[in-house]
């Protein structure tokens, strides 16, 4: 049997919920006080509407997209395993990636068979995500990816609610050409609320038939339908834009930190960008220094699953959380000077 590739995640793990937790990308102003009464308030005692009527509805008016148009998902993973599946059913061999992304891509990739091609034109499936993870950056020559290709296209959106600077660098014409995945629980706050939907290509009737035949039963519970109504609401969109500004002064505040501490920052337009901290000493690795910060309650994301070995992804936290990461690593740097050669200390 094949070896699939081990996936990573951030989030609480075997030591439990961390202390301050810099390795997840959920909105850090939420939850939404919105979105959070209507998940409380959801009716759990009753399966919803099997066709999700009123819902598709709604996210439909909201895109101004036909209803017909939108496909509801158990989460944005759920959907990348499906689609993948759809994809491979139709004959296709390969599928492209951008040079740093979420592992879900490949993993489902390989668990149907679908080999990793280095050149766009010649996969089936096309995967981008904009603004892009780790990095939190937009994806070069994604209009280029898009206009040159009649292969499938999906566009994971997952992180432009959070968007803090910059602005998706593809016309409405091109946009309109792809799948968008929408994953609004972590600008919501609300990320254990599994929910997601997928804006359909015009034109993509019967490969919108294909997916739905895919699609397991009330792939949403009544707290995931709560989310996505209470996502279109004028309320939440309201709390999420004034959220936003909160969250570019807090990343201004933890970029200024993380550079004081000799770590090199990399450029995003997200609320979460990455770093490659500064080691001493030559024995020193990556997983050596999360494993360490870890132990004091602060969890990094370590990128080398998104293909970029020796940096970490962090999530922007509010400041307390940002002054504790910065006494951990001073509290664990000066911890290993005692061990090391002087010529390193």
């Amino acid at each position: 049997m094949t070896n699939l590739p081990q996936r990573f995640h951030g989030g609480p793990d075997s030591l439990g919920v961390p202390l301050h937790d810099f390795s997840t990308n959920s909105n850090a102003c939420g939850p939404c006080p919105q979105a959070l009464a209507a998940v409380r308030q959801a009716d759990a005692t009753r399966y919803p509407d099997a066709g999700y009527t009123a819902l598709r509805e709604q996210l439909a008016d909201w895109h101004g997209v036909a209803p017909q148009r939108v496909l509801l998902a158990a989460s944005a993973s759920e959907f990348i395993v499906r689609v993948t599946a759809w994809v491979a059913q139709q004959g296709g061999r390969a599928v492209w990636l951008p040079p740093h992304s979420y592992g879900d891509y490949a993993h489902a990739a390989q668990a149907w068979g679908l080999t990793q091609d280095t050149l766009a034109q010649d996969a089936q499936l096309l995967w981008s995500c904009d603004p892009s993870s780790p990095l939190g950056a937009s994806q070069p020559g994604l209009e280029q990816l898009v206009t040159s290709s009649s292969s499938v296209c999906v566009l994971d959106r997952a992180y432009e609610p959070l968007r803090l600077s910059g602005a998706l660098a593809l016309p409405d014409e091109q946009l309109q050409q792809v799948w968008q995945l929408w994953t609004p629980n972590k600008a919501l706050g609300l990320t254990g609320v599994r929910a997601a939907y997928v804006i359909a290509p015009l034109g993509s009737g019967e490969a919108v038939t294909a997916l739905e035949r895919l699609c397991p039963s009330w792939p949403l519970g009544a707290h995931g339908v709560a989310l996505l109504q209470a996502w279109t609401h004028a309320p939440a969109q309201a709390w999420l834009a004034e959220s936003l500004q909160t969250l570019r002064a807090w990343k201004a505040r933890q970029v200024a930190v993380c550079e004081s501490l000799g770590w090199t920052c990399l450029p995003s337009d997200a609320n979460f960008f990455c770093v490659r901290p500064q080691l001493t000493g030559m024995s020193q690795t990556m997983t050596e220094a999360l494993t360490a910060l870890r132990a004091q309650g602060i969890k990094l994301r370590d990128t080398a699953s998104f293909g970029l070995p020796a940096h970490a992804r962090l999530g922007v936290l509010p400041p307390p959380a940002q002054d504790a990461l910065k006494k951990a690593w001073h509290s664990w740097q000066k911890s290993l000077r005692q061990y090391l050669p002087k010529e390193f200390s």
